[in-house]
């Protein structure tokens, strides 16, 4: 990945390591409450709100490499459930680990000599820039591999009726009188054979009521 652009060290998610120095071994442990930003979860299933406070536990750890940092992450996440498509609330616990490396120093930790003419050994590593990092899409990362793919209300939700669509949760004794398709059509027939009798019927004493009144 390439060098980040202008970091801004007053996003909450920039994160400076200037304290903890370039010495291997050292450490510094930080604790944050951030807002979640926009779109933070999986799209049109599950995801903390937006602007809802995500609880930050991170530990940062100079390497010869760079910094490790290692965290969890603690947030309220809110969706639909898959089965009755009830909306749902949900405590989040994400961990993640990832590795800042020094722009200036190789996969050794030695300062280059030289700039790399292969640029695809960049392409998926993450940089500190001016001793600073960005810790929005390593959370990103961790929080969609955390969510649910297929969130329930609870683990035996029964969902809705085929049939009517109703939430059987709320009327565990509800149910469809089932009908045999082989005779749903015999059924349809007799109506209308028991309509037209009817019919007939109505005709006929319409008929015995005339000549009574003749």
């Amino acid at each position: 990945m390439a060098l980040n652009a202008r970091l801004d060290h007053r996003n909450p998610l920039v994160f400076d390591t200037h304290e903890l120095g370039r010495r291997p071994g050292a450490l510094q442990r930080l604790t944050r409450t951030v807002d979640a930003p926009r779109d933070f979860g999986i799209q049109g299933v599950i995801g903390v709100p937006e602007g809802a406070p995500v609880e930050l536990e991170l530990r940062l750890e100079s390497v010869m490499e760079g910094v490790l940092v290692t965290g969890t992450a603690r947030a309220s996440v809110e969706g639909e459930c898959v089965r009755c498509l009830e909306p749902l609330e949900q405590e989040l616990e994400a961990d993640f680990q990832e590795m800042f490396s020094y722009p200036d120093a190789d996969d050794r930790g030695r300062v280059k000599a030289e700039p790399a003419d292969d640029a695809e050994e960049d392409e998926d590593r993450l940089f500190l820039e001016d001793g600073l990092f960005d810790l929005e899409p390593v959370l990103r990362d961790a929080v969609v591999l955390a969510l649910p793919m297929q969130p329930v209300c609870q683990e035996d939700c029964p969902g809705l009726c085929s049939e009517c669509g109703a939430r059987l949760a709320d009327d565990p004794d509800h149910h469809h009188d089932a009908v045999d398709i082989r005779w749903a059509a015999l059924q349809g027939l007799a109506g209308s054979l028991g309509d037209g009798e009817k019919d007939e019927m109505s005709g006929a004493e319409a008929g015995v009521d005339e000549k009574q009144e003749k």
